[in-house]
């Protein structure tokens, strides 16, 4: 039988990241403490990389307090009644989490700040001018003046790279200067207790596998390569939840906001997130602002525009359709390279795709990524229209584009791309060498229907007989479309294709009407000049 749920209101813990303020006062709290006492029995370096806003802050703030001895904030919790609260162990902790990292020299100033103030504070004290050896001293003196060896926490550990990325030059220099601070750890392990490091960034530091050349490469780049002895909980199914809030959170801890709000809805907008364990989670910054504002909107996604991500993928020639089932080996979703990143790994780092399924080919894993949920399905694909045209009619054209599926006006739906393709400026074309790639239009299609239906648009969607490019299920109408490029497949051959490999089969006999729409584009006009329609 399940728990009762809890249904004393509490106050929602949002922006909040300090474990002391959550309990002291009286926030909802998700208990995850448990993690701790097991990383503990595990291990002893460990590192995890998890997306902007999942709560690993707090997590180390958490890991800080209870190695400090702050027994009365974990009263109720699961480390609880399994902690020795008579000895309390030194921290050393340290955050890249502001700052202007793109000003050369600056990751040694804000550093340096950070080791004064763990020496005015601890006592410690250190004559070293340079960092690795000023941090190799500091923690000698915390482990001799204590008594107990340290626990070291590093939150944000790539962040002077990421901010920099746009200053190559400098983005290399603060990787190298962390490189060698991270070794640090290391070279004094008999002075530490417990390593925790977390960014975003996922750098393999588990050594490179042979024949692997996207792991050797992820390798040689690592910011870990003096720290490999780091435990990688990254993909790890047993901490898949360590960070973020699972459907069983939701229905205990957060019981009492749920009334009023559709709960099939909480889960289609926002769970999905997955790093190979057998739950989903939530973000919590989505749930909480959700509870707060009692409706759904793209909380996570506003709080980070993706430019970065988006011009990267338009530069690497990926096209919108590809996004969702795109696959990759571990090494390639680990890798991090200054100078060369990656679209899968820069997608799955930053959160915009997740893992959906694992297989082995070969003695290779082999993972098949997709949208976490359908908050980034609409607002990935908005933001990839967004830096396509500037045209301010676009999100009504979205509210359009809903009607007329809704009615079935395959010729006005013409229209409305064709007045679309137009908005694109001619700029766009000469100034990026995507548009030569296959798919790009289709792609740039179907990056319309995904910003505005989200999941209920079916790439590849198969059949009997083959594969239909796109499928559109809303409104009771089922649209199935085929996209030719004219001057390569001659007109007609998007509707012969989709007639005679009858992709409508599988939706007859369901009660819904099925449209047929063979979309054909010219790369000569770069617009649509063909929208063939027959009803099934």
């Amino acid at each position: 039988m399940p728990p009762a749920r809890p249904m004393t209101r509490r106050k929602l813990p949002i922006g909040m990241q300090t474990f002391r303020e959550v309990r002291q006062e009286g926030c909802y709290y998700v208990d995850k403490t448990a993690y701790i006492r097991r990383l503990l029995d595990e291990g002893k370096h460990f590192f995890l990389s998890r997306p902007r806003r999942f709560g690993k802050s707090l997590f180390l703030d958490t890991c800080k307090e209870l190695f400090e001895g702050s027994e009365l904030l974990f009263e109720g919790l699961a480390v609880h009644d399994a902690w020795d609260w008579s000895v309390r162990r030194p921290v050393l902790r340290l955050s890249f989490g502001r700052g202007n990292f793109k000003e050369p020299g600056y990751l040694h100033t804000n550093l340096m700040a950070q080791l004064d103030a763990v020496e005015r504070e601890t006592g410690a004290a250190s004559g070293y001018a340079s960092a690795p050896e000023r941090f190799g001293q500091l923690l000698e003196g915390l482990h001799r003046g204590a008594g107990r060896r340290v626990a070291v926490l590093v939150d944000e550990y790539d962040k002077p790279i990421l901010d920099a990325l746009d200053v190559p030059e400098v983005a290399r220099a603060n990787r190298d200067f962390l490189r060698g601070l991270y070794a640090t750890i290391k070279d004094c392990d008999a002075h530490v207790r417990f390593t925790f490091l977390t960014g975003v960034s996922w750098s393999l530091q588990r050594g490179c596998t042979r024949g692997d050349p996207s792991q050797e490469r992820a390798s040689k780049v690592s910011l870990f390569s003096g720290l490999n002895n780091l435990t990688d909980l990254t993909i790890d199914p047993a901490y898949s939840a360590i960070c973020g809030y699972t459907d069983a959170d939701l229905d205990t801890v957060f019981a009492p906001e749920l009334d009023g709000l559709d709960r099939g809805a909480i889960r289609n907008w926002y769970n999905g997130y997955s790093w190979r364990g057998a739950e989903k989670v939530y973000n919590p910054f989505d749930i909480l602002l959700l509870f707060r504002n009692r409706e759904f909107d793209a909380y996570w996604f506003e709080t980070g525009t993706p430019t970065f991500l988006v011009e990267t993928l338009f530069r690497r020639g990926v096209s919108p359709l590809e996004l969702e089932g795109m696959t990759a080996s571990a090494g390639l979703l680990g890798a991090f390279d200054v100078d060369r990143i990656e679209p899968a790994a820069l997608l799955f780092q930053t959160g915009y795709l997740t893992i959906r399924s694992t297989a082995s080919r070969g003695g290779r894993t082999r993972y098949r990524l997709g949208y976490p949920n359908r908050e980034v399905w609409h607002s990935l694909n908005e933001s990839l229209l967004a830096h396509l045209t500037r045209d301010p009619r676009r999100e009504n054209n979205a509210d359009r584009l809903l009607d007329l599926l809704a009615d079935g006006d395959v010729p006005a739906l013409r229209d409305l791309f064709r007045a679309f393709f137009a908005s694109i400026p001619y700029e766009w074309y000469t100034n990026n060498d995507v548009a030569r790639f296959e798919g790009y239009y289709a792609g740039v299609f179907y990056a319309y229907f995904a910003s505005a239906l989200g999941p209920a648009v079916t790439v590849e969607d198969s059949g009997s007989r083959g594969r239909a490019d796109m499928a559109v299920r809303t409104a009771g109408r089922v649209y199935v479309f085929e996209f030719k490029v004219v001057e390569q497949a001659g007109p007609g051959a998007a509707m012969a294709q989709l007639k005679a490999r009858g992709y409508a089969d599988k939706y007859r006999g369901l009660g819904e009407p099925v449209h047929l729409v063979g979309v054909e584009f010219s790369s000569a006009s770069r617009n649509v000049v063909a929208f063939d329609h027959e009803t099934a």
